[in-house]
């Protein structure tokens, strides 16, 4: 419910309108406690995939390269909400959009990177510029292609990203890919860390209101830092020599790891821009309708959609990951009902100050990944249910329902079993084990060619079907 401490209905309903300093902080901070974890989370799985990040020998080094992609992940993240919230010419939506690191492009980065080290990064950033100028493209038509992705083809994506990641949250909490052979993975310690996360997270999701609520996930890490702290699971020899050795303040450096154009990199940036852009429009939407009241205009969503672009290609220049509308600070402004644009500013500029801090990269690598996984199994287990909520937009009928079972069981059986297509040529291969491409193309393709049934007669004999073969089959 709206403060109204904060100003008139009207001031809450306006982006223009900026409230007293001493409670505009607050909110900006509230804004990036709502993300950070989300944020920062991807470029800690990338390393890991990679090879230079848990476990690995750069833990004697002191993880630079892990550090520095968690620094461009809050740097960037600022800089794109600064060009929605401030806007550029057409850029930006001029709203209170916060914008991060998104996960939707995990599934694609994973199959990149795997095991190539820093080698592997060239390619990956050079996808992540062309597919950030390709996602800035999509803005003059954005409106034009909505068609082709109804809820069922956005919420069947969805649903595979986060069915792609539920299995790293599982290792994160077991201690780890590195550690899969040793005694210690899957260990009552280890899963406890990961316990105590996702209870207190839980705990202050559903009993706790305010900032505690919306920082549930932050504080629930804090609160399992400390336990492994407790439990022996975090020297503080490391958290001394993990701060004396990050500089004060560290810039970005363009084309650290060089620049390399890989046809698999760019047509999987390419083809996720699409599902991320169509994500930005319902977050644009959500955030007129739960704040203002009102439709998104034209307008609106496309300068958003060139701010997701434009942010994605700048970050891809200095080593940072795609960036995009976050869905969790649009509830948050429907909880707070303060509209303003300003707001969501402060907090950008919060994101940029640790981003050129590398210290505080330096404090996020020291969390246990037991720790994290806890953390991350709420989060993509919410993804999921994301897209299930999606999905319950969809009309069940026969024909898609066949729609939506082929594109699972293609998208979800290949990322169980990438070997099934290891004779394809290597572009294809990488495209295909991600799972979630062919899951969309297929979705999207079917959707467009298969006729819509002319009566529910066939949809209601395949339901008593259904529900005739499952009342048998518990019953048996």
């Amino acid at each position: 419910m709206a403060d109204t401490s904060l100003g008139t209905a009207d001031q809450l309903r306006d982006p223009n309108y900026t409230p007293a300093l001493h409670r505009a902080v607050p909110l900006g901070i509230q804004h990036v406690l709502a993300m950070f974890v989300s944020n920062v989370t991807p470029a800690i799985i990338i390393a890991g995939a990679a090879g230079f990040g848990f476990g690995s020998d750069a833990g004697a080094q002191g993880f630079p390269d892990m550090t520095y992609l968690i620094q461009m992940a809050m740097l960037f993240a600022g800089i794109a909400t600064l060009f929605q919230t401030i806007g550029m010419g057409p850029v930006g939506a001029r709203l209170p959009i916060v914008q991060g690191t998104s996960f939707a492009f995990i599934p694609i980065m994973i199959p990149l990177v795997a095991g190539k080290g820093v080698d592997a990064l060239p390619a990956l950033f050079g996808g992540v510029l062309i597919g950030g100028l390709f996602h800035m493209l999509i803005g003059t038509f954005i409106g034009k292609i909505r068609f082709a992705l109804p809820p069922l083809v956005t919420g069947l994506v969805v649903t595979m990203i986060g069915l792609a990641l539920v299995k790293v949250g599982i290792q994160y909490a077991a201690g780890g890919v590195p550690a899969i052979n040793s005694p210690e993975y899957g260990s009552l310690l280890n899963w406890s860390a990961a316990l105590v996360v996702i209870f207190v997270t839980l705990g202050l999701k559903f009993y706790a209101k305010g900032m505690l609520a919306v920082s549930a996930v932050v504080i629930g890490i804090l609160v399992g830092y400390l336990y492994a702290l407790m439990m022996g699971m975090v020297t503080l020899d490391g958290i001394a020599t993990s701060w004396g050795r990050a500089a004060a303040v560290s810039f970005p450096v363009p084309f650290k790891y060089g620049f390399e154009f890989s046809f698999a990199a760019i047509i999987g940036f390419c083809l996720m821009a699409f599902v991320s852009a169509v994500e930005t429009v319902g977050d644009v939407s959500g955030i007129t309708k739960g704040g203002a009241g009102r439709e998104a205009t034209e307008a609106e969503i496309t300068g958003a959609t060139y701010a997701d672009g434009v942010g994605t290609a700048v970050a891809g220049i200095f080593g940072g990951f795609p960036n995009t509308s976050f869905s969790q600070n649009v509830g948050l402004i429907a909880m707070t009902g303060v509209m303003s644009r300003h707001v969501v500013t402060i907090g950008a500029l919060f994101l940029i100050v640790c981003g050129l801090v590398p210290k505080v990269g330096a404090v996020i690598r020291t969390i246990p990944i037991e720790v994290l996984g806890g953390g991350v199994i709420v989060m993509f287990g919410m993804v999921v249910a994301a897209g299930i909520s999606m999905l319950s937009d969809v009309k069940w009928n026969r024909r898609n329902m066949v729609i939506f079972a082929i594109a699972l069981s293609v998208g979800l059986g290949l990322q169980l079993d990438p070997k099934a297509v290891q004779y394809l040529p290597d572009t294809l291969r990488i495209l295909m084990t991600s799972g979630l491409l062919p899951a969309a193309v297929i979705a999207i393709v079917l959707n467009l060619i298969l006729p819509e049934e002319l009566t529910d007669e066939a949809t209601e004999e395949v339901s008593g079907g259904l529900q005739g073969h499952g009342e048998g089959s518990l019953k048996g």
